[in-house]
């Protein structure tokens, strides 16, 4: 008897959004797989007018390896062939530009035979079993290199197939989908995205190597075997969940293909992370050219692992954390929903937002994290964030924002564009180059086709509201707003808690009394217009490290973990911002 992937009584009760994942596997378990294979199920729902700019969008995805090669022996060696590849699935389209076939109607028989019959015409080899033996042979290459991926074919072709309705499952069994009427096939060229270092680039090599061919057939499993290792995947999955704390989005658990002592070194890591600044990711810089003679450099978040734990560890922050569980449970239920029922009308879901709030209130952190969140639904292709403000774009010549905007947008493309103190683009001068910026990038939102991106706005409350009251057509392109609240005091201590746990230093006693005191008054004299909140706390750290490294190494203390300790000594007198003074009558 099979085992049930269902847990027992004794576990704790199981959340709603493993309950429907378990509901919706055992309903639709073909279902669920295609769900794992987006690269596959995007190509899938082309048409032969969409289907080359969704091919030239591949060409910047960077999760994505692609590449084309002039024909493949011995079946297609007159068609363009464009692969696509990442971890999981293999895309090859065939670019069928015979001219002399050019707008023929003709019939195919069904079950792809090697032979096309056409009315009044001499039979030939049918273009559409070709691709299928070509597949096969790529598949056969994958097994014997023990490489597990999917692999789905697409045929363009110039003929019209006037019953290719009754034609269409039979494709679809063997992984194919037929893309007729067609035009210019001669003429088409798309992008590609050749990175050696992307992953898909191994699968590439492999089914273009004919030396594998002699390599010997591995042992193949059989249905029962593949069945039960799925039936133990979901088992894993419900109890993961049960047993850890959620990983991914929505209580599901996001896995990878590390090892358990990668994980391991993950975990140990996380642990050492700060609330409000969780799983720092790499940072790097790069620049553009506003102009023959300026450029201006920009700062590019890689994304982040676990960003659902990491949310969950951020100090305060409760609204908007459910606020974004919100976002991105919508978009998660469109992903699904998309392929259970394509032809259905999907819920329009701008991922564009307004962060409002002070500084130090944690915005970039959870910029950071909104990036990798909608990575990991797949609503995002990269998932890193670019960081700009308003001196990327303004330049010294006429058109340099516009050419400024257009470079930004495309670093940001598969990730989040985020806008420090966007505000500052609606210049009170009526002829202020913000402005224009603010235009051109409402034109650009205003493309549809720019859907693999999310624009956040940030800066001040109230300076934010000035400019959406300003500007209408911002308010409908940016209808998700999040509001950052200053931290309270037991905020600010519990954050310094977690900074000095970094390094792992330890007050005494009489330190953090010193301490907490000291940051108390400091928070109750505060000019809220400048209070810096987690920034305060981080410079006044620093201060504290000063000195306590100073002390320690004059003294030397003989006990070790003295060097750790933070002493009242240590502690300096806080710098308290001040109002500015008034003048008026």
């Amino acid at each position: 008897m099979r085992k049930s992937i269902w847990p027992d009584d004794s576990c704790a009760p199981i959340t709603h959004g493993v309950y429907l994942l378990y509901i919706y596997v055992r309903c639709n378990e073909d279902v669920f797989m295609r769900n794992l294979n987006r690269l596959i199920n995007d190509f899938r729902y082309q048409t032969n007018l969409t289907i080359w700019k969704h091919m030239n969008a591949m060409a910047v995805n960077y999760a994505v390896y692609s590449n084309r090669i002039k024909g493949f022996a011995p079946y297609l060696y007159n068609c363009d062939i464009y692969i696509y590849a990442d971890s999981m699935n293999m895309v090859v389209v065939c670019v069928d530009s015979n001219k002399h076939r050019q707008k023929q109607y003709y019939e195919e028989t069904q079950n792809i035979d090697m032979m096309i019959y056409e009315p009044g015409c001499e039979p030939r080899e049918s273009t559409v079993w070709k691709l299928k033996e070509t597949m096969e042979i790529m598949k056969s290459r994958l097994r014997k290199s023990q490489a597990s991926l999917k692999v789905y074919g697409i045929l363009l072709t110039e003929d019209a197939i006037n019953n290719a309705y009754e034609l269409e499952d039979d494709w679809e069994k063997n992984d194919i989908k037929v893309i007729s009427n067609c035009s210019n096939l001669k003429l088409r060229r798309a992008g590609v995205n050749d990175d050696d270092d992307l992953a898909g680039k191994v699968y590439f090599d492999i089914v273009t190597d004919e030396s594998i061919d002699a390599k010997p057939e591995p042992k193949v499993e059989t249905a029962d075997e593949d069945y039960d290792e799925f039936e133990q995947m979901l088992f894993d999955l419900a109890n993961d969940h049960l047993n850890e704390e959620p990983d991914g989005i929505m209580g599901l658990s996001i896995r990878d293909n590390t090892t358990e002592d990668e994980e391991d070194a993950d975990e140990e890591e996380s642990e050492a992370h700060e609330p409000e600044e969780p799983a720092t990711p790499t940072t790097k810089s790069e620049t553009i050219d506003q102009n023959m003679g300026l450029s201006v450099d920009i700062k590019i978040l890689d994304p982040i692992e676990n960003p659902r734990e990491e949310l969950d560890k951020l100090v305060g922050c409760e609204d908007i954390k459910h606020r974004m569980d919100e976002l991105v449970a919508l978009t998660s239920y469109n992903r699904v929903m998309q392929e259970m029922f394509p032809n259905s009308k999907q819920h329009e879901v701008s991922l564009h937002s307004i962060f409002l709030g002070r500084p130090g209130t944690g915005k970039t952190t959870v910029c950071k994290i909104f990036g990798s969140l909608l990575h990991y639904t797949g609503a995002l292709s990269k998932g890193h964030v670019v960081v700009c403000d308003r001196g990327t774009f303004i330049g010294t010549l006429w058109g340099d924002e516009e050419r400024s905007l257009r470079q930004v947008i495309e670093k940001a493309m598969g990730g989040v564009l985020m806008i420090d103190e966007a505000y500052l683009l609606n210049g009170k001068n009526e002829n202020d180059p913000g402005k224009l910026v603010i235009q051109l990038l409402m034109n650009i939102l205003a493309d549809e086709t720019q859907r693999d991106i999310a624009i956040v706005l940030c800066g001040y409350k109230d300076q934010m509201l000035k400019l959406l009251d300003m500007n209408p057509g911002l308010q409908s392109r940016f209808p998700n707003k999040f509001e950052f609240q200053d931290f309270s005091v037991n905020e600010l201590l519990e954050i310094t808690k977690s900074r000095i746990k970094d390094y792992e230093y330890q007050f005494t006693d009489g330190a953090w009394e010193k301490y907490r005191t000291m940051m108390a008054q400091a928070y109750q004299v505060r000019d809220p217009q400048t209070w810096g909140n987690a920034r305060f706390v981080a410079n006044q750290l620093e201060r504290i490290y000063i000195q306590h490294a100073t002390r320690c190494v004059m003294q030397k203390p003989d006990d070790k973990q003295e060097w750790r300790q933070l002493t009242a000594d240590d502690i300096v007198p806080i710098e308290i911002p001040r109002p500015k003074a008034k003048i008026g009558f």
